[in-house]
């Protein structure tokens, strides 16, 4: 559905060239026109009227110079730099633009009635005056020379036989004329067109026997492919479309005068009329330009005008959808010096046409395709586009109806042919139009009235920008468009400056939106207001994410031809023609979003519903604002349907950050006017309006507000039914307990629901659901007649045992009397439901303490037995609480349990040793000695374990209290010797091992630094292996340097969870040569510095000991070693944990970082960083604060 907008046109005259025109060439390379008269070549420029070169034909006797000499073809070679020039007496002249020389390369005697060159330009064919056709090489060597007519059909002839041949069909008297002659006024002058591709070319010539003109096709080697069946009335215009599929002619019928078309095997396929009678005009030129889409027709008046002189016009045709459609009559008139005399399109833009007239005056056309469409953006627009036909005007509004061309809603019949269409851009009035006819003159159209403009003052104004400067482009534009980038103004233009994209094939500026479709069949949709130029940019050269809006694909070759305004509906043309409605996410989405802030809820949800968009999004958009118009929403859905369609839709996510997202959404409109989940909310809030509105109108929406809650509330929906069917409403347009029955049914499995109904303990309702299933009676009948006979309170225990509701059962068997208990107990013991039972009963009660003792030994079992000494001792068994409590080593809660039964003193002492050896074989020292002090009266065990336990403090105060110095002498001062001694030692351990790790860390990250540089000199940054090499490469990717390891480690992934344990011990293994060999010296060290550095309160305690027993040397010395140790560590922290490896995770950008370095880091980022690994990377902390010197010692 577009049109033949005219750009720009030039126009050159007072062109005084000797001679008059015969023939012309357009050369690509310099846009300069070659143009033969019967007395010279000349080149000028058809812009500027500059003349390039002219040389004379006559000077060397090519022409004679009385001007009678006829030049019957001129074609440009670029790839000579010459021109070849055909005479009409028989010469074959190249003329080098180089040297300016004129050579003669051939002559035929007969003469030459045209020439043709192949469209690679790599053969030229000769049409003599003695019908035959010559072939030669670009060289003019020559190839064959054949006779145009031939008798035989050709390689490609037909197999027919009986009444399928032609000559045994029946013609009438006048189609057997038609065999024998050809029309009086038709030339006899052969045509040759040459294909495309340049395999085929075809001949058309008079037939010498019955006089009708015949179409031959030829290969490539001069072979002849196909002959023509004998066409009445077939003229000479002869072109072949260079797409290579059809072959055009002009026919003259009894009663019309039409363009034909052939296929390449002389068969007719399709044809036109031309708007004229059958004796007006007469066709010289059918040319097509260079990509197929337009024909241009040369025609002439048969009879003369006013001025004895015919008129001469020109018509550009295009096709779609198998129809032919007149876009644009070029009327020149009859005077002598205006009609043309060499028409032919340019080689490398296939919509310029050239003119040259027969005074020397050219003319350049520059057309370009435009849709054009009616640009208002209310409801009044009614979406029109205009397709130009000649004198008509095909109408469509789109608003109101889809129809594909060449159909239409409306015919606008002019008086003669329209060659431009535009519609109003003020507003309200956007559907009215106007046309400039091939005359000149304007109409206009009002209401589908068409009125003629004679007094329309046409003027011109200078465009200029808000600062008062002229716009000007670069070259014309096709189409244009105003819109707002981000606030600011701005055009989009075939043109545009800077370029935002290449790949465009059409647009469209509709409100706040860009819709165009691109060369990739991609239909983008992008929000103006949003984009800066820049972002307009990124968004059409990125690829799409899974839930962008903006784009979508559509078919092959598909263009814009209008949107629908203040709807969702976009209309695209396919290559061939047909119409197709989509609705881009974008624009319904848009749309959608204005109606729901403009509270019309039901266009956007009968939108939603056509186009299947997710109804969440009606809450989501502005969930405050749907919940304070809920009545409002189901005033204007009024639809029990739709409202029960929202309601099974609805669901947890937000749709708005999910599947729709905006990227200009509000803060407001993302958070819940209240709290909890979604579903429940408006679950709730519906069900509250339509209870208070009309209950029985919405029941069946009120029982799905139930259902549809995150817990279905089925109980409340059967008890609706229930009592929908005890109390039968009244209204006509009510709903009876048997229809909501069936609808609950429908929303909830029938086995669920009666389970629900059973749960109910109304065996009324159970029936009732039961009835409308697919059960056999005999399956629930027993069963609930079994259940009317036990007593109320058993009888619901019995149901909730059924349906699996034990915390409810338990409950109601409680209410059973005592003679239940056990039956209670063992359900308790088989659900452990301890906790619950237990709050059905006093503490006073037995069965309080039974369901205790039975928790009791349930926690026992599960290694909990502290909470069931707890238990235990609550309700009274005090023994069984003394033997949980002394399992598990709750010392305190044993001894006074122990107090409170209480044990004799024997037993008491006993039981105080038994839980002190416990408490040794735990390392709680000072714990034991408690109990040895204080229970078993044994100071001496006491002092021991506090010995024992390195606590010298306590021990010296247990000495002193009970006078026991003497164990000072035998037991303490060789327990502190003891203790410094290893002290010692295992400070002297730890500091060898510190110094060798650190020095093999050195080593390793030396190594690999160099490893990683001789990687980079040799392969460059993008190498496969360059990103092992780093300081925390090893961490990262794993090392080159240990490629062994890491094919084992890989073949090991594969394997089993404990494989792939053992797999990452050794991983972190010490062992010299190691893939991760730095990242477990680096685990070790870290190791190494917290165990030193936790000793500082035990090195403390025991300086302080040495001290007071005047071991001051042994006491120096071990505070010497250890602050020497504590300083190493310190001192050695910056050095091994340096910047570097920390910022081995980031890549490493700034101006001293080289191509090489950047790239390296940027890949180590890939790998993800395993967390102990993480950990190794980060220094550990030391507690500087903690106090431990003496200052006594030196």
């Amino acid at each position: 559905m577009r049109n033949l907008s005219l750009l720009q046109r030039f126009k050159c005259v007072d062109l005084s060239f000797p001679g008059s025109p015969q023939c012309f060439s357009i050369r690509s390379e310099t846009g300069t026109v070659l143009v033969a008269s019967e007395l010279a070549i000349t080149e000028f420029d058809p812009r500027t009227q500059e003349v390039h070169k002219e040389v004379s034909l006559t000077a060397e006797e090519y022409l004679p110079e009385d001007g009678s000499g006829v030049v019957v073809a001129i074609q440009d070679l670029p790839d000579q730099e010459s021109v070849c020039v055909a005479t009409g007496s028989g010469d074959v002249i190249l003329y080098n633009l180089n040297t300016s020389q004129l050579e003669c390369v051939g002559s035929v005697e007969s003469g030459l009635t045209g020439m043709t060159w192949s469209p690679d330009q790599e053969l030229v064919t000769l049409t003599t005056g003695q019908e035959t056709i010559i072939m030669m090489t670009k060289d003019f060597e020559p190839i064959t020379e054949v006779a145009i007519n031939q008798d035989d059909f050709g390689e490609g002839k037909f197999i027919t036989v009986g009444w399928g041949k032609k000559e045994t069909q029946f013609h009438g008297s006048e189609g057997k004329q038609a065999h024998r002659s050809a029309l009086p006024n038709q030339l006899a002058a052969p045509r040759i067109t040459w294909r495309g591709d340049g395999q085929f070319f075809a001949v058309s010539t008079v037939c010498p026997q019955t006089g009708a003109r015949k179409v031959r096709i030829w290969n490539r080697e001069c072979v002849l492919q196909a002959t023509s069946e004998v066409v009445n009335g077939l003229e000479q215009p002869l072109c072949w479309r260079p797409s290579g599929s059809l072959i055009a002619s002009t026919q003259r019928h009894p009663n019309k005068h039409s363009v034909v078309f052939m296929e390449k095997n002389g068969l007719l396929h399709g044809d036109f009329n031309l708007p004229f009678g059958k004796e007006q005009v007469k066709v010289k030129e059918l040319l097509w330009n260079s990509d197929s889409t337009v024909l241009a027709v040369w025609m002439e008046d048969l009879k003369p005008g006013e001025n004895e002189h015919p008129n001469t016009y020109i018509q550009l045709w295009t096709v779609g959808n198998y129809h032919w459609y007149l876009k644009q009559s070029l009327h020149f008139g009859s005077e002598p010096l205006r009609a043309l005399a060499c028409v032919c399109w340019d080689p490398e833009k296939p919509l310029r046409l050239h003119l040259l007239t027969r005074g020397w005056v050219s003319y350049t056309y520059d057309w370009g395709w435009s849709t054009d469409r009616s640009h208002g953006t209310d409801y009044h627009d009614n979406a029109n586009v205009a397709v130009i036909d000649g004198d008509k005007i095909l109408l469509t509004t789109f608003r109101q109806c889809v129809i594909p061309p060449p159909m239409c809603a409306f015919e606008l019949q002019l008086p003669v042919p329209v060659n431009l269409v535009t519609f109003r851009s003020q507003a309200q009035r956007t559907n009215e139009l106007a046309a400039l006819t091939a005359d000149g003159h304007i109409y206009t159209t009002v209401n589908a009235r068409i009125f003629y403009t004679d007094s329309l003052e046409l003027s011109l104004t200078e465009w200029k920008d808000s600062t008062g400067n002229i716009i000007n482009f670069p070259r014309p534009c096709v189409q244009t468009a105003l819109c707002t980038l981000s606030g600011e103004a701005g055009m989009l233009t075939g043109v545009s400056l800077p370029q935002v994209a290449s790949n465009i094939s059409s647009f469209v500026v509709y409100d706040d939106f860009l819709l165009l479709t691109t060369h990739s069949h991609m239909c983008h949709c992008l929000n103006l207001s949003t984009l800066s130029i820049k972002g307009l940019q990124s968004a059409l050269s990125s690829d799409a994410h899974q839930n962008d809006e903006t784009v979508r694909k559509v078919e092959r070759g598909s263009r814009i031809v209008s949107v629908v305004p203040q709807d969702t509906r976009l209309i695209l043309q396919m290559p061939r023609g047909n119409l197709e409605t989509i609705h881009h996410q974008a624009l319904v989405l848009a749309q959608l979003r204005k109606w729901l802030d403009g509270l019309r809820f039901k266009d956007a949800f009968e939108c939603m519903r056509k186009l299947r968009i997710n109804l969440n999004l009606i809450y989501d958009h502005n969930p405050t604002v749907f919940l304070a118009n809920i009545e409002m929403f189901l005033k204007q859905i009024d639809s029990i349907n739709y409202i029960n369609l929202f309601l099974t839709e609805l669901k947890e996510e937000d749709t708005t950050t999910t599947m729709y997202p905006c990227p200009s959404r509000s803060a407001s409109s993302s958070v819940s006017g209240k709290g909890g989940k979604k579903v429940d909310i408006i679950c709730d809030a519906l069900r509250s309006t339509m209870e208070t509105l009309d209950p029985q109108k919405y029941c069946l929406c009120i029982l799905t507000s139930h259902v549809r809650k995150t817990t279905p509330e089925l109980e409340l929906a059967l008890q609706k039914v229930h009592e929908l069917r005890v109390n039968p409403p009244s209204g006509s347009s009510s709903v009876s307990a048997e229809e909501a029955l069936k609808y609950l049914l429908f929303l909830v499995n029938v086995n669920e629901l009666y389970e629900h109904s059973l749960g109910t303990y109304d065996f009324d309702l159970v029936l009732m659901v039961a009835e409308k299933s697919q059960k056999d009676p005999k399956e629930y009948l027993p069963f609930l007649n079994m259940l009317k006979t036990l007593e109320p309170n058993y009888q619901r225990y019995t149901i909730d045992k059924h349906l699996k509701r034990y915390r409810k059962a338990i409950h109601h068997l409680s209410k059973c009397g005592e003679e239940h208990f056990t039956e209670l107990l063992n359900l308790v013991k088989d659900q452990r439901l301890y906790s619950d039972a237990l709050e059905l009963y006093s503490l006073n009660s037995e069965q309080y303490k039974t369901l205790s003792v039975a928790y009791a030994e349930h926690l026992v079992e599960q290694q909990q037995a502290e909470q069931a000494g707890l238990l235990l001792w609550r309700c009274g068994e005090n023994a069984r609480a003394l033997q949980a409590f002394v399992s598990c080593t709750s010392w305190r809660n044993a001894l006074a349990v122990a107090t409170h039964i209480p044990l004799p003193p024997e037993q008491l002492a006993l039981l105080a040793r038994d839980l002190a050896e416990k408490l040794l074989e735990a390392r709680r020292h000072k714990q034991a000695a408690l109990c040895l002090e204080q229970y078993a009266k044994d100071c001496e065990e006491a002092i021991s374990a506090l010995i024992q336990g390195a606590a010298w403090e306590e021990a010296l105060r247990l000495i002193y209290l009970y006078n026991r110095q003497d164990i000072i002498e035998t037991d303490l001062k060789s327990a502190l010797l003891d203790a410094h001694s290893n002290q010692t030692s295992f400070l002297e351990s730890q500091k060898a091992l510190f110094i060798r790790h650190k020095n093999r860390l050195a080593v390793v990250q030396e190594l690999k630094a160099k490893a990683r540089l001789e990687l980079f000199d040799e392969d460059g940054p993008d190498c496969a292996d360059a990103e092992l090499y780093s300081e925390a490469s090893s961490v990262l990717t794993g090392s080159h340097l240990g490629s062994k390891y890491s094919r084992s480690n890989s073949r090991i992934s594969s394997r089993s969870s404990k494989n792939r344990r053992k797999a990452e011990g050794k991983k972190h293994s010490l062992k010299e040569g190691s893939p991760f060999e730095d990242i477990a010296l680096l685990n070790a060290l870290t190791q190494i510095i917290t165990i030193v550095d936790k000793m500082r309160e035990e090195v403390h305690s025991l300086l302080k000991a040495l001290v007071l027993f005047q071991f001051d040397g042994a006491a120096s010395s071990l505070q010497r070693d250890y602050g020497e140790l504590l300083q190493l560590m310190e001192t050695a922290l910056p050095e091994i944990w340096t910047d570097n490896l920390q910022q081995g995770q980031t890549p490493l950008t700034g101006p001293n970082s080289t191509a090489n370095s950047i790239m390296a880091s940027f890949q180590q980022q890939r790998p993800a960083v395993p967390q102990q690994d993480t950990e190794a990377l980060t220094a550990p902390k030391m507690r500087i604060a903690v106090k431990w010197k003496l200052s006594i010692l030196k």
